[in-house]
This record gives structure tokens, sequence and C-alpha cells, in this order.
């Protein structure tokens, strides 16, 4: 059975990973570029210019950063880099979390032995996945402590999601969701929500079971929407959809490094390990995928329902000492108009009622997102 440590991080570092798709500059299709694209950038940066599963996706991450303030500067920086070398290529970038009219058969998967592998085990659960995702790390201090946090995260992972959601089309048509990525991800036999566990050695036993039993080739087939990361220390929530822009990433980012925090100190004082009813959790998870920033969540203290903003205002109160500590305060209040706003979802519906176009929405979007200005 294997054995796998957790490295401690004695504060709460944060990183962030984006996924960002690669689309034609004149048919705002997706674009099987990523090997030209990385072939532009810097060859020593590997680590912060990844390809991901299917070649029309670009993976963008932080290094290890202290604050979110640290982590913008950071992202401006490689994000610049990457639209330069797109440009050369014309190609733009697409922050969504599907794009509205890619068929998901016409893209191709990464030559890479380790993807290779993950189509064949999973077929088309693999081949279908065509989606954009922001991750985001926090440190914690100990393995235990990260299975307990994965868990305690659980009830606010719906209201993540309704934040962030930002694929309403498929295939070319609308799905009538906020999140569709989302349901394409629990297609997986090891994503969607995690299974409560104790501790850290609990979560070492059911890994090592499922490699040892050839359910899965490595601990790094485990996707569900929040998981322990060994390597880097953290607990890494995953649940969200791409958001649309630099902005509402941060002030994603700020809010689950609040949360984090306060659910680190919560432990550190005492407390019950399970407070949230997985059932409750799957139905507001639903919820969310279904009406993004309108949907109405039921509470998992008062059980009473209440509208996503709501919930977000409560969360702000709750969380402002934290991220005055933190020095991410200015994000975190974002949190507030991105709850209240039209979210990603509805913008992309607006675009195309009023053009009637599916391109128009990846080529309105992709160009209001650009950290550069476009070239002449």
């Amino acid at each position: 059975m294997s054995k796998y440590n957790f490295n401690s991080n004695p504060k709460p570092t944060l990183g962030v990973e984006i996924e960002l798709g690669l689309v034609d500059g004149e048919t705002m299709a997706l674009s099987s570029s990523i090997t030209e694209l990385l072939a532009l950038l810097p060859r020593g940066a590997v680590h912060c210019f990844k390809p991901e599963l299917m070649q029309c996706c670009i993976e963008v991450n932080t290094d290890v950063c202290e604050t979110v303030d640290e982590a913008e500067k950071d992202l401006r920086a490689k994000l610049a880099q990457v639209e330069l070398a797109a440009d050369q290529l014309n190609l733009r970038l697409w922050w969504g979390a599907t794009h509205p009219f890619s068929l998901w058969k016409h893209q191709q998967v990464t030559p890479n032995d380790r993807y290779q592998s993950l189509v064949n085990l999973l077929q088309e659960m693999a081949r279908r996945l065509v989606t954009f995702g922001l991750h985001i790390h926090v440190g914690v201090d100990s393995g235990d402590k990260a299975v307990m946090i994965c868990d305690r995260i659980m009830q606010h992972l719906p209201t993540m999601l309704a934040l962030s959601g930002s694929s309403p089309y498929w295939e070319n048509r609308s799905t009538g969701l906020h999140s569709h990525r989302s349901k394409i991800m629990e297609g997986l036999p090891t994503a969607g929500l995690p299974t409560l566990m104790r501790n850290w050695s609990e979560y070492v036993w059911l890994v090592s079971h499922m490699v040892d039993t050839g359910f899965i080739n490595t601990i790094r087939e485990i996707w569900w929407d929040v998981r322990p990361h060994h390597n880097f220390g953290t607990v890494e929530v995953r649940v969200c959809d791409m958001p649309g822009n630099l902005d509402d990433v941060l002030a994603i980012a700020a809010f689950t490094q609040c949360l984090v925090t306060a659910l680190s100190d919560e432990i550190d004082e005492g407390t019950y390990q399970h407070d949230c009813h997985p059932m409750m959790v799957r139905q507001n998870k639903w919820r969310a995928c279904r009406f993004g920033n309108k949907a109405q969540l039921v509470n998992s203290y008062t059980h009473e329902v209440q509208h996503v903003a709501k919930n977000v205002e409560t969360l702000i109160q709750r969380l402002r000492p934290i991220s005055q500590n933190l020095h991410c305060e200015s994000h975190l209040e974002r949190i507030q108009a991105i709850s209240e706003g039209p979210s990603w979802a509805d913008k992309q519906t607006s675009i195309f009622e009023e053009s009637g176009s599916a391109q128009e929405i990846v080529r309105t979007l992709s160009k209001q997102s650009r950290i550069t200005a476009l070239p002449v």
C-alpha cells in the first residue's frame, strides 16, 4: 500500500490555476494549438504553462503566493506572455467553462502517455472533457486538517459554483444550465463531491485501495470538487467554472483563501467534524448548477432557503476580519457584486439573444477578458 506524506504549510499560502480555451482568431472555434503555443512561451516555465487533456486548452499557474495581490501580479505577467504568443498564432483565449459551439468529438487529445491512458480507461467520459475550470490551492499545516477542511467546506461549494457559473452552452445549443461543465465532470468515476473522511490515514487508505485494485492509475486521478493535495500541502478547491475575467478569478480566490483560513481556525479551536448532511450539499449543488447566482440555497445551519446574494452577504461579514489579516478585503468584497449582478452564463446568453451568433459570444468575451490591448 502506498504512503503519501503531506507537505505541511505553516501559512495559508495561495496558488491559482486557470484553464483557458484556445480559439481561432477568425472562426472563434476551438483550436488544437497547444504545442505551437507552448513553443513560443519561456521554456524554463513548464510548471507555469501546461497542456491539458485536450490540445485546445492551456493551464496557467501561479507560483506559491501569500496574498491575492501577489497572485494578481503573477497572473497578469504570465497572461500577458500567453496573449503575446497567442497573437502571433492568430489565437484568442476563451474565459468560459465550456465553448458555446465547438464539438467535443473534433478536439484532439494531447499526445501524452498519461492522457492516452486516461482516454483508454475512461473512453467517451474522457474524450468529452472539453471543459475549463478554476482551481485554487490554500496551504494548511497537516494532512488531518486538510481532510477535515475538505469535509467542512463542502457546504460552501454550491455557493462557489453559483458565483462562477459560465457554461450555459454545449455543442451549439443552450443547456438551460448555468454550469453544464459541472455535470460533464460528474460523469467521471472520481469527480463531483468527495466522500466523507475522518483523517489523513483514511484518505491514504482510500486512494491506495483504488490504485491497488486498478480503479485509478495514480492519486492524480482524484478529481473531486475539493481534495487534499499532499505534494503542495494544500486544500485544492476545484468546483468552480472558469470565470469570464481575471477580476472575478481573484475575488473567488480571496473568498476561498479566507474560507479555508476560517475553517482552519475553527478546527484549531475545537469543533465537531461533520456539520452538514451530504444530501443537502448535493441538493444545493444542483440548484447552483441550474440557476447560478439566482439560485436559492438551503442554509445548512438554519435550513432556511436563501438567495445566493444573501448567503454571500452573511459569509462576507463572517470573513471580513480574516480578509483584513490576509490583505484581500477589496477582492473579497467584490464577491457581493458577483452574487447580485448578471452571471457569466447570463452574459453569454444576452450576447446570443442580441446577435443570434454563438461566434459573437466568443468574439466579444475573449476581447473583454484580455489583459493586454489587441494588436493593431
